[in-house]
């Protein structure tokens, strides 16, 4: 695989790596996962569960999403989280990033448009891998073509 093959053009060990998290990952949770099926956080969730992930909704407002029981925070769902997806905005990242630490995630990723740096290092410190800025779907089907 050449530079110009990686997925989106990210350096070969990144694109490795977020390989590897994507194939061995089994549960992801959504945060702000809503139940309007116009929502991107709805159809990406659709996406994940169509290809085997377990989806775990994340969001107070909601109690149960795709068929899954909704949490209101992270740090409240009983299971193993493997990534911690953010469809919030980069404001509300540090919440969310504490709660996934706090959880024992494997990962944050953070979703198109959505970057908040101090997060992120504080998250990696705690030895999660993180992913900003990139759509888990997108990143999916690239590698799945």
């Amino acid at each position: 695989m050449t530079a110009a093959d990686q997925p989106h053009n990210l350096p070969s060990a990144e694109a490795a790596a977020i390989t590897e998290l994507l194939a061995t990952a089994k549960t992801i949770a959504v945060v702000g996962l809503s139940s309007k099926a116009y929502r991107a956080s709805h159809s990406v969730s659709e996406y994940l569960q169509s290809l085997g992930y377990r989806i775990i909704p994340v969001n107070p407002n909601e109690s149960e999403v795709l068929g899954e029981k909704a949490y209101a925070r992270v740090e409240d769902v009983p299971e193993k989280i493997d990534i911690v997806d953010i469809f919030r905005r980069s404001e509300n990242v540090p919440e969310v990033v504490d709660g996934a630490i706090r959880a024992g995630a494997r990962a944050v990723w953070m979703q198109e448009s959505v970057v908040h740096e101090a997060a992120a290092a504080r998250a990696r410190a705690a030895g999660l891998f993180v992913v900003m800025d990139r759509c888990i779907a997108k990143e999916l089907y690239k590698r799945r073509k």
